[in-house]
């Protein structure tokens, strides 16, 4: 049994290999990193874009498109969850702070999705609080597409 898995994580690592994967790879670790689970997904886009330069704009967009797609995952764990959770308390969860910091902005509070460490907590918030759907996912999409193209263009610069 540890074989196999040990065989499946090297196979999986392997077929992650950048650049021979290339954007597939940052698609999916932006995606994953975008969720609830802790990585960070710029070392992967600065990699394929060491390894390849002509591959700065669809790294960008690539990883914005799977962060952003993350981002709505966790906006939709947030949704569920809530409606979990009033199926088993029967009320409406009151955090008066975030609740008017949240409504005050709305989908505009997405745009900070980006942030480390609050930015995924904040698209499951706002799936909590039932902010609008597509707005919210618009908004993650420009914070996030601002975050790659700095962070990636800073890295470049710096490290070339």
């Amino acid at each position: 049994m540890e074989a196999a898995l040990t065989a499946w994580i090297h196979a999986l690592l392997a077929w992650l290999a950048l650049p021979a994967v290339g954007l597939p790879a940052v698609f999916i670790v932006a995606l994953v990193s975008a969720t609830l689970l802790p990585m960070g997904s710029e070392p992967a886009v600065f990699a394929l874009v060491t390894a390849d330069p002509s591959l700065f704009w669809p790294a960008i967009a690539v990883a914005t498109l799977g962060n952003t797609l993350g981002g709505a995952i966790s906006w939709g764990m947030g949704w569920a969850a809530e409606r979990g959770y009033e199926r088993w308390k029967h009320h409406r969860p009151s955090n008066p702070r975030l609740l008017a910091w949240m409504q005050r902005f709305g989908p505009k509070a997405c745009l900070l999705s980006w942030l480390p460490l609050v930015g995924d907590p904040l698209c499951a918030v706002a799936g909590w609080l039932r902010l609008p759907f597509w707005p919210c996912v618009a908004w993650m999409a420009v914070g996030k597409a601002l975050r790659y193209l700095i962070m990636t263009s800073f890295l470049v610069w710096a490290f070339a």
